[in-house]
């Protein structure tokens, strides 16, 4: 008994010192909607099973892919490189932007526009050329550009997922609990970067709907898909597309019809039961940030939102294999997904 007592003792004294000693962050309390868990229409399923990988071990992080009209394929890679994929599955280095490349899509001039977690908004030819197109808006630093859609005018709509935290101390936004991120546009024809949505618990995809009526915005930590409207009476407008996703939604991409397709790299059961436990967030915080990383487990997850946010497709994999998946893109009939981490990038037939 008394060695026991020795261990509580010490275990409380260190509790209380970790508590008192500076943290990194500020966390604070806050209400998570309702979660569905896997249930009704998000029912674990094995479709994902059926995803064929691709370059597997070539490739490590090919966290977002743009397709082209002719199908070629470009993803951006942990090391900085973006690759251009061929039909006929053969890949070149196309640039290299020195940074994180995330989100892209090709625009009208047949220029790559890349989202890179350190440097921006940048714009890459098929030369391999980099440009910065963004970096800062109303004087201050875009911390963390994460994912991006280009409307039909050629407005370029892109998410800061925190003012805060940047690409390497994410983990921090998630136990911190404050929401900082934005919604941003870039005009191509003055070069103005302009703020359109704030205070998004880790702003993260982006997608233009039909008819660039209106723009979503994937607000990772909370399970929720903003809309703000761009056409019509409701012009200004902000609204929600879909909430009480059971996942923590990180891209999403239109396919031009019926379908936005969202990427749910994890669950957000564990997220959730520390969301009024600012306390304990603070404690976690101490330990080696190798360690954080590690707290979430990722989940393969990808649903498919009709044009009324209803749930269309259901497509995951209860278990082994390609996980945690960032983003889908539908391109000639097939489901091309994207991974922050794993060595291959996957195709699930659709």
């Amino acid at each position: 008994m008394r060695w026991f007592l020795g261990l509580t003792l010490v275990i409380v004294v260190a509790i209380i010192g970790v508590l008192v000693m500076p943290a990194r962050i500020d966390p604070v309390s806050w209400t998570p909607d309702p979660d569905p868990g896997l249930t009704g229409p998000f029912a674990p399923n094995d479709e994902l099973a059926k995803a064929e990988l691709l370059l597997q071990g070539d490739v490590i992080g090919p966290e977002d892919i743009a397709c082209a009209e002719s199908g070629t394929l470009y993803t951006g890679l942990d090391d900085g490189r973006i690759i251009e994929i061929s039909v006929d599955g053969s890949h070149r280095e196309l640039a290299n932007t020195g940074g994180r490349p995330l989100g892209m899509e090709l625009d009208s001039a047949g220029r790559l526009i890349v989202v890179d977690a350190h440097r921006g908004l940048l714009a890459v030819s098929m030369d391999g050329t980099v440009e910065v197109l963004a970096d800062t808006v109303n004087g201050t630093k875009i911390v963390f550009a994460d994912d991006l859609d280009i409307a039909a005018d050629g407005i370029i709509w892109f998410s800061d997922a925190s003012m805060d935290w940047g690409f390497q101390e994410e983990i921090y936004n998630f136990l911190e609990g404050r929401p900082t991120g934005r919604l941003l546009s870039y005009n191509p024809v003055n070069g103005e970067t302009s703020v359109r949505m704030e205070s998004l618990f880790f702003a993260n995809g982006v997608a233009v709907g039909p008819e660039d009526e209106y723009v979503l915005v994937n607000e990772t930590a909370t399970g929720r898909i903003h809309r703000l409207w761009l056409r019509g009476e409701k012009a200004g407008q902000r609204d929600l597309f879909a909430s009480s996703l059971p996942g923590t939604p990180d891209n999403i991409s239109f396919n031009g019809s019926d379908t936005f397709w969202v990427a749910l790299p994890g669950l957000r059961a564990s997220l959730d039961a520390n969301a009024q436990q600012p306390l304990v967030r603070k404690l976690v915080s101490h330990f080696p940030e190798d360690v954080l990383q590690g707290i979430s487990k990722p989940y393969p997850f990808v649903v498919g939102l009709g044009l009324d946010g209803e749930v269309k497709r259901n497509l995951q994999n209860t278990g082994e294999g390609f996980n945690m998946i960032t983003s889908a893109t539908e391109c000639n009939g097939s489901l091309y997904l994207g991974s922050l981490s794993w060595p291959a990038l996957a195709r699930y037939p659709l």
